[in-house]
């Protein structure tokens, strides 16, 4: 169970990321003691959690400001996290207890082949892929032997695109049949690279599993250049969206 401070530093930053408080925006202990009901030591126990992540900064006398994560920090963030998904591999390719997950990756393949059979992309659907999606590579980072590497992921998992088993979807786009079918296409390629990645941790080749994972994670990457070659003004809200994030919330 979450302690209090914890579940309130998550409320607080849902609210930046979603836009509730605005770039900029000064935030003081009794503002949050009153909209969340709660006294001052939990808020100041979330307030450092946030000042560590960059979320809040200490403004000139009283309050903090609110920073708001830009493009440009989610980009930077992916790229990140991709070599560290890709350490993971390597690692979990080299360890010798790689057999004890290899059930695991197998059921998330076969269950993500199962779903893209369907051939239909509605919300249920997609939750359901990303889930899938999340016990593949979470199982990889927490049993690759190095604590480090999951720990740094989650700290930057509260942003866009950045969770682990994000997956992004043009919700406009699936709409039509056209869109809808190169999702499909997508997805089949990405489970294609999972299966290689599992293919290559069963053999013990790190060097195949952290290149393929590598190419796997910045496919995220990619898709956000896409997206800002579409949208001449790509916003974090638009990245919430292709994140699959607003569709958790309505599910």
């Amino acid at each position: 169970m979450k302690s209090i401070d914890t579940e309130l530093a998550h409320k607080i930053r849902h609210d930046v990321v979603f836009g509730t408080y605005k770039e900029g925006e000064r935030l003081s202990e009794a503002q949050l003691c009153d909209t969340h009901g709660v006294s001052r030591t939990p808020v100041r126990l979330a307030i450092r959690l946030l000042e560590k992540e960059g979320i809040l900064r200490r403004g000139d006398g009283r309050g903090y400001i609110v920073q708001s994560p830009t493009v440009v920090d989610i980009k930077q963030a992916v790229l990140v996290r991709g070599h560290l998904e890709s350490l993971a591999a390597r690692l979990m390719a080299q360890s010798p207890g790689r057999d004890n997950i290899l059930s695991t990756l197998q059921t998330v393949i076969d269950e993500i082949d199962q779903l893209i059979n369907i051939g239909a992309l509605d919300n249920a659907t997609i939750n359901a892929m990303q889930k899938q999606n999340a016990i593949f590579h979470q199982t990889i980072l927490e049993g690759c032997g190095n604590e480090f590497v999951s720990f740094t992921c989650n700290r930057i998992s509260h942003l866009p695109m950045l969770e682990v088993g994000s997956m992004a979807f043009d919700r406009q786009a699936i709409t039509t049949q056209k869109g809808a079918d190169r999702s499909l296409f997508r997805l089949k390629l990405g489970n294609s690279q999972h299966k290689v990645i599992y293919e290559a941790i069963r053999k013990g080749d790190g060097v195949r599993a952290e290149a393929m994972m590598r190419e796997h994670s910045n496919t995220m990457l990619e898709y956000i250049e896409l997206f800002e070659e579409r949208y001449k003004e790509l916003t974090l809200t638009d990245l919430i969206s292709y994140s699959g994030l607003e569709l958790s919330k309505k599910t």
